[in-house]
């Protein structure tokens, strides 16, 4: 009986972690270039009670995010000239203050006190990208394949890199991710392009977020019933005498 516990509290807290997930996402429907989370969902171990029976139990499921959804979010014009979209299957590399590299695919940029290109938490942009004293904004040009130039001299390349599997990336907020040994080396993006003057929205579907909150609500509250009634079951049989 104490299987029936396990297994109902194992559900409860797999459904919270989806439900977190979920919430994560409406929260950041708005951030430029964020990416849907993908929770799977997996069997626990199984064992047979060890009564002799031959009876198999399970011991309950288990949720993990794995992986983010790679669908492309609309393109929404800024008018802003260091906004960048990224268009197709890339990411932007910046170099974080512990001199680690992120990955991100939100194109909202902005200058630093020396003038380099950086994200929107003041990440410089890799590699470095700087505009001479004098250059406004407005009169840069950042091309498809990235180049940026201004007054008819070019002034760096924005690099767009991927992995064999985006999957593996490990998200560290922000909208900022890690390569690991999971999603493969980082390489050159050959199919994406960059789009001067828009961004990327969030890939998010706001009606199948709601639908999926509402569905781990649903089954939290029948796992919690599940737990009370398992817990109601083991006092009878304790008050029971042998």
């Amino acid at each position: 009986m104490l299987e029936g516990l396990y297994a109902a509290a194992a559900g409860m807290e797999a459904q919270q972690q989806q439900f977190g997930a979920v919430a994560n996402d409406i929260a950041n429907v708005d951030t430029p270039g964020y990416q849907q989370t993908i929770v799977g969902f997996h069997d626990l171990l199984y064992s047979t009670g060890g009564d002799g029976s031959g009876v198999v139990t399970g011991a309950g499921s288990a949720a993990q995010i794995v992986g983010r959804s790679q669908t492309q979010g609309a393109i929404e014009q800024t008018g802003q000239p260091l906004d960048v979209a990224i268009e197709g299957d890339g990411y932007l590399e910046v170099r974080r203050p512990d001199g680690t590299i992120g990955l991100t695919r939100n194109g909202a940029l902005a200058l630093d006190a020396q003038g380099r290109l950086t994200n929107a938490q003041g990440m410089v942009l890799q590699p470095p990208v700087t505009l001479p004293p004098g250059v406004a904004p407005g009169q840069v040009t950042i091309a498809a394949d990235g180049v940026v130039s201004a007054r008819a001299h070019t002034l760096g390349k924005l690099n767009l890199v991927t992995v064999p599997n985006p999957d593996g990336l490990t998200a560290d907020g922000d909208s900022l991710f890690s390569a690991t040994a999971a999603s493969g080396p980082l390489r050159a993006a050959t199919t994406a392009t960059l789009r001067q003057g828009a961004l990327e929205a969030s890939n998010v579907d706001v009606g199948t977020a709601m639908t999926e909150l509402m569905r781990a609500q649903e089954d939290y509250a029948m796992g919690s019933q599940a737990f009370q009634f398992q817990n109601q079951m083991l006092q009878i049989a304790n008050q029971i005498k042998p």
